[in-house]
């Protein structure tokens, strides 16, 4: 039996015996808090049925995606430049370390009250939560670039993009998927508050409104829907991405 196949039968497995575990458990609490699993999968059947679900994660999925392409790109920007040049880092690091420790909660009633309750601020409020993670990454990618490299591109008259094609970018890759990574698992838990706090759609509104009819299989059922989908794109897309950003580095071991 290969190693992926043990791993997959193994987390199936364990997978299993949680939902045994939670199947028992709520059959002895016996209690509207804690529903069995059989309901949370009728209310997602319901919810799918209806077309809500669908609509809500979409909603939600729109929102994580446009602040996670605005926090990279700036975030990237911003981590190497401040990487490259000593006196912009000095400048700014205590700036950076300000946001860092600035919570989450107070970003998005500020950007309500700044910007209104609307789109922009929400995306925008959830983009500046990450721009600081990313930030710190990308520096230290940009500190931990090969200098020899880059002089072997100077003796063969690289040209700028050049450079950065085959020098700066391959070196910088591994920086980059860590810093998306962590980037999505935080960016998805953060734009379920802002639609709570905001939004009239998205998973963390229907949360909110299933929280004040105390129907807690339906908000379980939304919060694994999601769960599985982030989970998704965690093993088909960014994990792949995260093995083929450090492939170069194995090969010339």
């Amino acid at each position: 039996m290969s190693e992926v196949t043990v791993r997959v039968v193994t987390m199936l497995t364990s997978m299993l015996a949680l939902g045994l575990l939670w199947h028992f458990s709520a059959g002895a609490l016996n209690d509207r808090s804690l529903p069995p699993p059989y309901a949370v999968w009728q209310a997602f059947l319901v919810e799918w049925h209806s077309g809500e679900l669908v609509f809500h994660l979409l909603a939600t999925l729109g929102r994580v995606a446009a602040a996670f392409i605005l926090a990279m790109s700036i975030g990237s920007c911003i981590g190497m430049l401040l990487g490259s040049y000593k006196t912009l880092n000095t400048i700014f690091d205590s700036w950076l370390v300000l946001l860092l420790n600035i919570p989450a909660l107070v970003i998005i009633v500020l950007s309500y009250i700044w910007f209104g309750l609307n789109e922009a601020a929400a995306i925008s409020a959830v983009a500046l939560n990450k721009i600081p993670n990313v930030v710190i990454t990308m520096r230290e990618g940009a500190r931990s670039v090969d200098s020899e490299l880059n002089e072997m591109a100077k003796v063969y008259r690289f040209g700028r993009w050049k450079r950065i094609r085959h020098v700066l970018i391959p070196q910088l890759q591994p920086f980059f998927a860590a810093a998306t990574r962590s980037g999505i698992s935080l960016i998805w838990k953060i734009v379920l508050v802002v639609e709570l706090l905001g939004r009239s759609n998205g998973v963390g509104f229907q949360i909110q409104l299933y929280f004040q009819l105390f129907d807690v299989a339906t908000i379980l059922a939304y919060t694994f829907a999601f769960v599985f989908v982030m989970l998704a794109i965690e093993y088909l897309v960014l994990q792949p991405m995260e093995r083929m950003a450090t492939r170069w580095r194995t090969t010339s071991a």
